[in-house]
């Protein structure tokens, strides 16, 4: 176990520095006028050619700005938005608010997921299992841009029963629904891996063998069945991270949420490089733990697995 760690980590290293490294030089590389591309379309004066020159080493070539940006980054220092605000502090804000709409999305995102579709496995071809069928489709066709407005609308104003916006320090009330919109995404892929998997498992010889020893049918499956069908789920729970964080653009967009979805796609509507590169070197930095986590509890949920 120490030793796939250690590799793990290994892993995780090249790979953070190869995606920083990526991000850096679609961000800043081969652009006619550094400059201009850290301040987007907005006019510049020469004093401020100067203090951008010093302050992000454009003098210097590309290789030993990502050397001086990597430099800052491991020590803590993001450096400064072109708002004038230190990166670390916009951080300091944006982040608890995301990472609590994120964990009530999982929760939401995961309960519904595996009941319906444990539900749906044992219920195959009957009504329910068609009506899933056919709500899965629905999610799957409907892009987050349009349910976080759609959702916004019935729900948050036309209804009343969620409030329609959010603020930094909003209440599990009040990012509930933002939580569903973000949830929506990931429920369907969910939903259907969970119903297969559990199918898959019923035909299985241990269940058979489980059911001869007079185990009830719910102690079947609700402890033999669901923990071996829950693996291929915690893996795609693990890996739709990644979609949770891009749906929060639009979804803390949408709902006016301060978080880092919605610093990001400020950053990018304003062009601002260094704001855009310092929040997503730090999402690539939890996904790249999650992943480390959901690896690390496949050992727990099948004691076959053994990580030598």
């Amino acid at each position: 176990m120490f030793r796939y760690i250690v590799r793990r980590l290994l892993q995780m290293v090249l790979t953070f520095f190869g995606a920083t490294f990526l991000l850096y030089a679609l961000v800043f590389a081969n652009q006619k006028d550094p400059i201009q591309a850290l301040v987007g379309e907005r006019p510049v004066t020469e004093s401020q050619r100067i203090a951008l020159t010093q302050r992000y080493h454009l003098d210097e070539g590309f290789f030993m700005q990502y050397w001086y940006y990597m430099k800052g980054l491991l020590t803590g220092d993001f450096g400064t938005s072109l708002t004038g605000r230190k990166i670390v502090d916009m951080m300091a804000d944006a982040w608890p608010v995301t990472l609590r709409l994120a964990l009530i999305a999982i929760v939401i995102a995961a309960t519904f997921s595996v009941t319906v579709g444990v539900y749906s496995a044992l219920k195959r071809g009957g009504l329910f299992d068609n009506v899933s069928l056919v709500i899965t489709l629905v999610l799957l066709a409907m892009p987050i841009v349009v349910i976080a407005p759609l959702f916004q609308l019935i729900f948050g104003i036309q209804l009343g029963w969620f409030p329609p916006t959010a603020t930094r320090d909003a209440t599990v009330w009040q990012l509930l629904l933002p939580a569903i919109v973000l949830a929506c995404i990931v429920i369907a892929p969910e939903m259907r891996v969970t119903r297969t998997s559990v199918v898959e498992n019923l035909r299985a010889d241990y269940v058979r063998t489980a059911r001869a020893k007079g185990l009830t049918r719910m102690r079947v499956i609700w402890v033999h069945v669901l923990r071996n069908s829950l693996i291929p789920v915690v893996t795609l729970i693990g890996v739709d991270l990644g979609g949770l964080m891009a749906g929060a653009i639009v979804t803390e967009h949408v709902f006016n949420i301060p978080g880092v979805g919605f610093n990001l796609a400020r950053a990018i509507r304003t062009e601002d490089g260094p704001l855009v590169v310092g929040f997503v070197s730090i999402l690539v930095i939890l996904f790249l733990f999650i992943n480390l986590l959901v690896d690390l509890l496949y050992a727990a949920l099948d004691p076959r697995i053994r990580y030598e």
